[in-house]
């Protein structure tokens, strides 16, 4: 029961992390893709997908390194 509560704390810290990491791109960076690249940015979409996919990948990369076992 210990290691289960563990995880689910793991990830609920993850998912706060995340929460952060959308906002701050949400208030940052994507004013300042819009000023730089108006016409790519405009398909919102596409930044949304993109973004998706980074945050998706960071989260399971540190999911990954997390759980390798000790042994190795």
């Amino acid at each position: 029961m210990g290691d289960r509560l563990k995880v689910f704390g793991l990830v609920a810290i993850l998912g706060f992390l995340a929460g952060i990491v959308v906002q701050l791109t949400a208030d940052y960076l994507l004013p300042w893709l819009m000023a730089v690249v108006p016409e790519l940015v405009q398909i919102k979409f596409l930044v949304a997908g993109f973004a998706g996919a980074c945050l998706t990948l960071g989260l399971l990369s540190v999911w990954v390194y997390a759980t390798v076992p000790s042994d190795r």
